[in-house]
């Protein structure tokens, strides 16, 4: 069954691959939905990486930045984010003082030869708990800095920390992205979800090296520092099954100082945008959550005109991103949807034809785990990402992989987002395997509660699920599905094609060796945002059975 029944032939040839077969895209769908089975082997190396791994060390001293890593603030803006001074953990502990250690950064077009200096903030967070036997930590001096007057698609060598000590950090460079413009695209972005560090996430960030990125989506549970108690020691990949008698979900805050070191050859040099998970919460004294995260990340909220860390926009060429929050109110009447809808009204198409939203849990979601978990925020604002026309959607949590069908509500539509779940990083939870239409495997009514928000629990109207909360086959908006880790990267090649890539860990990594993928095509003369689609006026949508509506 196709939508369009041909394509350009110039088009065509660009889309063939070296071995003469055609890369599919997504003019060819819907497609018939298919799995390919799990691997046992590959539920292992999810053991996490130990402390004293060379990765994770370390290997500077005391006022000198370590865990440096970039963030877009706007096209002509970047963020530099570094860590200086020693954490600590302990009953007692002391937070150092954010000002006795300057925050800048040296720029300029040459090795060496900085002409510019941009000074910012610093600041120091706490994880305290009010219990005996817990230990609490303080954080280093966390920098933020933002260096401005840039010039597209330039680069920039770098050096951050404080001159007058001197304790500056070796020299860095980055690559600024184009401006926004229907013509200009960033040259590969990378897409990853709930990284973790494990051996598995070594193998995902090794792969996403070669891959070389220009941008990095990382969306939500980066560290799992919630996988141990404060006292370190071994982590366990289902906490309250470890640690039964804990009084309060803790955290090792540490992992947070080593994932960052992990992840410093990468993101000081390539902008990483995050978006919080619910790895993220960290509850502690006072009922204070998401503290590491919001301290740590420079994010563009202020910049797109957003008062929360918690979702934010930003542009990378012709493409608008929207980068939306999970755990944080989402309701209609709430201010996240009030900022969604006056930066989908104001977007204008002709510059960014693009728009890509990213949150953490995944609306569309076959597998057993977190199963229909935040369909009241589906409820909530998926009519608006469709009558803006969004064009494809990155969600994480689920630690696996899917592919949908264009959707909206349930229901096939050539208009809907491409929603795509990458939630397989490679973290210590190990891979999700179960499917919700598995026989047995249908969550109950006490499964899949979320940490955040309300249960909107619905069954299917009609279609082959009709009266069911569960399909008994694989839904028809569920395209590809396989419980393997890895990580995506998409390439935009102009305003109406894109190039969807996943790659997985187990794959000797070769160019042509792809675990999935697919070009993603905008039909903007069918699916303008302020178009009501006359559906009659369409070619079939659905496959020969009914579709299945929510109520």
């Amino acid at each position: 069954m196709k939508w369009m029944r041909s394509v350009p032939f110039l088009l065509i040839i660009g889309l063939i691959v070296a071995d003469d077969r055609p890369i599919p895209s997504t003019l060819d769908g819907p497609f018939l939905p298919v799995t390919r089975r799990f691997d046992p082997s590959l539920r292992r190396g999810s053991d996490d990486l130990p402390m004293d791994h060379p990765r994770l060390r370390k290997n500077v001293s005391y006022n000198f930045p370590e865990q440096i890593s970039l963030a877009i603030s706007t096209p002509t803006s970047m963020w530099v984010s570094w860590v200086t001074g020693d954490a600590q953990i302990g009953k007692n502990v002391t937070a150092l003082d954010p000002s006795s250690v300057a925050s800048e950064v040296w720029y300029g077009k040459k090795s060496r030869k900085y002409t510019s200096m941009r000074r910012g903030v610093s600041t120091v967070y706490s994880q305290l708990y009010p219990f005996e036997g817990l230990l609490n930590y303080t954080s280093g001096i966390v920098h933020h800095v933002r260096i401005d007057g840039l010039e597209p698609e330039t680069k920039y060598y770098y050096q951050c920390g404080d001159s007058s000590i001197p304790a500056l950090s070796k020299e860095h460079m980055f690559e600024t992205l184009p401006l926004p413009s229907k013509s200009s695209y960033p040259r590969k972005i990378a897409i990853v979800g709930d990284l973790g560090l494990t051996s598995n996430s070594t193998t995902t960030v090794d792969h996403l090296v070669e891959n070389d990125p220009s941008l990095i989506l990382m969306i939500g549970d980066l560290v799992y520092a919630n996988q141990y108690l404060t006292t370190g020691g071994k982590g366990a990949p289902c906490f309250s099954c470890a640690f039964p008698d804990a009084p309060i979900r803790e955290t090792y805050q540490p992992r947070w100082d080593a994932w960052g070191r992990f992840m410093e050859p990468v993101i000081s040099r390539v902008p990483m945008m995050v978006i919080e998970g619910n790895h993220e919460i960290e509850p502690q004294i006072s009922g204070v959550t998401f503290k590491s995260y919001l301290t740590r990340f420079a994010v563009p909220s202020a910049e797109s005109g957003s008062n929360s860390s918690f979702y934010y926009s930003f542009n990378a060429g012709g493409i608008h991103f929207l980068m939306l929050g999970a755990y944080t109110d989402y309701n209609a009447t709430g201010a996240q949807f009030a900022w969604l809808k006056e930066d989908l009204d104001k977007l204008d198409r002709t510059v960014t034809p693009w728009l890509v939203a990213a949150w953490h849990p995944p609306w569309y979601n076959s597998y057993s785990s977190h199963y229909q978990e935040f369909e009241c925020m589906r409820q909530e604002m998926e009519h608006l990402l469709y009558e803006h026309g969004v064009d494809i959607v990155f969600s994480g949590h689920v630690h696996a992989y899917e592919r949908m069908n264009r959707v909206y509500n349930y229901t096939l539509d050539p208009c809907g987002p491409v929603y795509i779940t990458v939630g397989d990083g490679g973290n210590i939870e190990k891979v999700d395997v179960d499917h919700a239409d598995d026989p047995g495997k249908c969550p109950s009514a006490r499964d899949n509660i979320p940490e955040f928000g309300g249960v909107c629990r619905l069954n299917y109207s009609s279609g082959p699920a009709e009266g069911k909360f569960c399909w008994n086959t694989q839904p028809e908006w569920s395209a590809f599905r396989e419980s393997s880790f890895g990580h995506g990267t998409l390439e935009v090649k102009n305003s109406t094609h894109a190039l969807w890539t996943w790659h997985r860990n187990q794959d000797v990594y070769k160019e042509e060796n792809h675990g999935d993928q697919i070009y993603i095509v905008r039909q903007p003369d069918l699916c303008l945002p302020t178009t009501k689609l006359n559906l009659s006026l369409l070619p079939r949508l659905v496959l020969p059975h009914p579709t299945a509506h929510s109520y």
